[in-house]
């Protein structure tokens, strides 16, 4: 997520309410979660097991909870809880407003696309042209929808991600201050729930087509000309890359790579990152030609035994 426009470390810290280490006129850009940043973001980092990958990231400005030897060309600001001071930020620049209209007055729709009855389109949101939405759609503040999209009743854009902190009075919530951004000509069925990114964005390819009651995590890219059947549950920060194939109820762990030309079929749990161009089948997540031979195996057991008595 970027900033507006630039700020200073020293402005930053007065925002949360903490010290820091760097220049006063630092530049500040905006705030990222550690796989997506760049150069004048900040990355949080509370664990000492992650300390050396938040130093060492993209990242300029690191907000931690342990004062450290600053590497060069760093900044680092020092906090208690650096968790809750992101939120901090994130409500500062991406704060919650809430709606009085079906259809906010910062909404931009383009020539052509038609919005049926019981919508909701937040605020910011930007729609193409010759796009159909579907009576009951939601869409988030700060969407981006493209040109020949369809989308069918009761789907849902740009919800929160599911992403909290265990604390001992229960869980807090990461806020959520993304965006959902779905290319040209992706058609999404009924009922399908794509969660915003925390900082970045949760990215649908152009020319993809979802069935119903699908699941988008937070800050999964599915790539160009993808097909994902009914029920699938994707997990947050997925790469799916062009022309995947996802048959029924597939689901995935999270941070993990599906290659390009993969098909997966139905019921299949990809526990792992797989390799492009291939078929999968099972859970664990194997080729399907191997897993169906241990599946055929597995029935001439009681053949064997019998035979061995």
């Amino acid at each position: 997520m970027k900033f507006p426009k630039t700020h200073t470390l020293k402005e930053i810290a007065n925002i949360i309410g903490c010290q820091y280490i760097g220049a006063d006129d630092f530049a500040v850009h905006g705030m990222n979660e550690i796989h997506v940043v760049n150069p004048g973001d900040i990355v949080f980092v509370d664990h000492p097991k992650y300390y050396d990958k938040a130093l060492q990231s993209a990242a300029t400005i690191v907000l931690i909870n342990k004062e450290v030897d600053c590497p060069e060309g760093k900044a680092l600001l020092i906090s208690d809880d650096p968790f809750r001071d992101f939120n901090t930020l994130t409500k500062h620049f991406r704060p919650f407003i809430a709606a009085n209209v079906s259809v906010s007055a910062s909404a931009d729709v383009g020539e052509g696309t038609v919005i049926q009855p019981n919508c909701f389109i937040g605020n910011n949101v930007t729609i193409g042209t010759n796009c159909l939405l579907h009576a009951n759609v939601i869409v988030y503040d700060n969407t981006v929808i493209g040109d020949n999209v369809i989308i069918h009743s009761g789907t849902i854009l740009g919800a929160d991600a599911f992403y909290y902190k265990k604390r001992p009075e229960g869980f807090d919530q990461l806020l959520s201050g993304g965006r959902v951004v779905i290319e040209d000509n992706v058609g999404i069925g009924a009922l399908c729930t794509i969660d915003k990114g925390v900082t970045g964005d949760t990215t649908i390819g152009a020319g993809t087509k979802i069935d119903n009651q699908v699941h988008v995590g937070h800050d999964t890219v599915i790539g160009k000309k993808c097909l994902i059947a009914s029920q699938t549950g994707i997990a947050g920060c997925v790469i799916i890359e062009d022309e995947v194939t996802l048959w029924g109820q597939v689901g995935t762990t999270s941070g993990i790579t599906i290659g390009a030309k993969a098909v997966v079929l139905g019921q299949t749990g990809v526990t792992k990152s797989i390799e492009g161009g291939k078929s999968y089948f099972g859970t664990p997540v194997e080729e399907s030609r191997e897993k169906l031979k241990q599946l055929a195996n597995v029935k001439r057991i009681p053949d064997i035994l019998n035979k061995l008595k």
